[in-house]
């Protein structure tokens, strides 16, 4: 059912609670075997767009089509052409590991012909080989999630949606859980993934971010880092920090400042320009600079810089 190589595809979609807009005409398509990323802060509507698409809750207008079935009129046929994973824990602990494959494997209709292959499968990418009677709620988190996946893709659904699949789990568990998305992707499987963790963003072939329902940037995360950023990016090595930042807030000519580990991270219409600018503004105000440098955005840095610009814009509308 899906057409030109398109797996998933948005357009204009929109979904109101009462007076409230969760997400606000947002428009997108994901190609097989893509990692697409949607990145955003807690509230910004991630959720809520993972559960229209994957036939979960109804659009309130616009239009939607995964694997080739529209998820307002087709949310049934949706659903059994997806994988899906929560972001809470979604197995049930009580029951055995196997026991929850077994569950789910009904669930999706696996044929009774490929079970035993399949539950196989799902063990061994969980690390659970000779585990299987565990009670699942005495896993370890990454393996608890590792489970959670096999159980998602038991039936090989085309397209896998995971709603912010690594909340909670440690950072090698994280890598190894993003190693297997790597493996399914590879083998034709459109991965579509709401994280609000920066780094994880990197691992996406490319990325949508969205900022209070609105996609506000869209492209590989080179492309992001490249194009999307409003200004240039300054790293400053000074001290001490709290006052630093605090002047630079309303230093001319700075868009956004913020710290970054040791030092700080300063958003500028001309970084040539501003550099010696900002040495004598620091100067005058007793903070000794170290260093002042040109920089790289990361996609921290632009997803900062694409949503103060937002905040500002809309502050300067609010009468």
């Amino acid at each position: 059912m899906i057409e030109n190589n398109s797996s998933v595809v948005v357009e204009d979609l929109v979904k109101r609670f009462g007076d409230f807009v969760a997400v606000d005409h947002i428009s997108l398509e994901t190609r097989k075997g893509e990692i697409f990323g949607f990145l955003g802060p807690n509230g910004a509507g991630k959720s809520t767009t993972i559960r229209m698409l994957c036939g979960l809750l109804t659009p309130t207008s616009g239009r939607a089509r995964v694997a080739g079935y529209d998820v307002g009129r087709e949310p049934e046929s949706v659903r059994q052409n997806i994988g899906y994973m929560s972001q809470k824990f979604s197995l049930y602990n009580d029951l055995k590991v196997v026991e929850n494959i077994r569950l789910f494997a009904g669930l999706y209709g696996v044929p009774s012909g490929s079970l035993k292959g399949r539950i196989d499968w799902a063990l061994e990418m969980a690390n659970l080989k000779g585990q299987e009677n565990l009670i699942t709620n005495t896993l370890p988190g990454g393996w608890k999630q590792r489970l959670a996946l096999g159980c998602a893709v038991l039936h090989q659904p085309p397209i896998l949606f995971l709603d912010e699949p690594t909340s909670g789990v440690d950072p090698i568990s994280r890598r190894q859980f993003w190693d297997l998305i790597h493996g399914m992707a590879a083998e034709g499987v459109t991965v579509f993934v709401t994280t609000h963790y920066m780094e994880e963003a990197e691992y996406c072939n490319r990325l949508a971010l969205i900022f209070r329902g609105k996609m506000v940037a869209l492209g590989t995360p080179s492309e992001l880092k490249q194009k999307a950023m409003k200004g240039e990016l300054l790293l400053i090595e000074c001290e001490p920090l709290g006052p630093a930042v605090e002047s630079l807030q309303s230093a001319p000519g700075v868009t956004d400042a913020a710290v970054f580990g040791n030092a700080l991270h300063l958003v500028v219409q001309d970084a040539a320009a501003a550099v010696p600018q900002l040495r004598k503004y620091l100067a005058e105000r007793g903070i000794t600079v170290r260093l002042v440098e040109r920089i790289r955005p990361s996609l921290e840095d632009v997803f900062v810089s694409l949503t103060t610009e937002r905040k500002a814009g809309k502050e300067r509308r609010t009468p």
